[in-house]
């Protein structure tokens, strides 16, 4: 995105936000989207899940879609479930202009972070395509990627992974029509080598793990060590 581009968006949000003030998506209080002891409140992500693909999943082992066909991205991990408020809250982030939702989650997902053990030497947000991110003004996986990396201390990579195609959303595609529409859609950055590089996946959102999968498999074409995920939500 272009520094026009940005400073028009960020005059457009900005009388948005003066005319329709933000609220908080759980207690409604105005001036933020989720105000700090809202935030405090949401249960982090914990439990009995897939060790592979993250789900919640009752019993120890791989739960049956992963026995089946197992991601090349391993593990996928996540901050909270995908449910109220953080649908709310990434509903705000996503579409409304509630970039300042990330900053007030930081602390949530350092936390979950260190509970669940990740390592990683690099961080990469999944990418928009750049018809995309103009129409949004950012990408809220590079937000949140900046910001789980100061927490961290791991450092990121935005210009590592490319979107080269504008895939139509995935909400209403199954799981077999989700890989389908992923496939060919990210390239790595021409020359780069990630030999002996452990890579974390960054995103808001994990459903079936499509995207994250075909990202991940570039990743490794590309010689990276390992390639594991961990983002804001985890649909059931």
């Amino acid at each position: 995105m272009t520094d026009f581009n940005r400073y028009v968006w960020s005059f457009y949000r900005w009388g948005l936000d003066l005319l329709f003030p933000p609220s908080c998506v759980s207690c409604k209080r105005v001036g933020a989207w989720l105000c700090e002891p809202c935030a405090q409140q949401i249960p982090l992500f914990e439990g009995t899940l897939c060790p592979r693909c993250g789900r919640p999943w009752s019993k120890p082992d791989l739960c049956p879609v992963c026995r089946k066909t197992p991601l090349q991205v391993n593990p996928i991990r996540s901050v909270f479930i995908f449910d109220s408020p953080i649908r709310e809250a990434l509903h705000a982030l996503k579409y409304r202009g509630g970039g300042s939702v990330v900053t007030t989650l930081a602390a949530r997902m350092d936390e979950a972070w260190r509970r669940q053990g990740m390592e990683s030497d690099l961080l990469l947000p999944v990418p928009l395509h750049p018809s995309r991110e103009v129409k949004r003004g950012y990408n809220q996986a590079t937000l949140l990627a900046l910001a789980l990396g100061k927490q961290v201390d791991v450092p990121v990579g935005t210009r590592v992974l490319k979107r080269v195609r504008n895939t139509p959303s995935q909400t209403k595609l199954n799981r077999q029509e989700r890989k389908e529409n992923m496939a060919d859609a990210f390239v790595c950055a021409s020359g780069l080598s990630l030999a002996g590089i452990r890579v974390t996946l960054i995103d808001d959102v994990a459903t079936t793990g499509a995207t994250l999968n075909a990202c991940a498999g570039v990743l490794l074409q590309a010689g990276a060590e390992a390639v594991n995920a961990f983002t804001l939500a985890r649909a059931p």
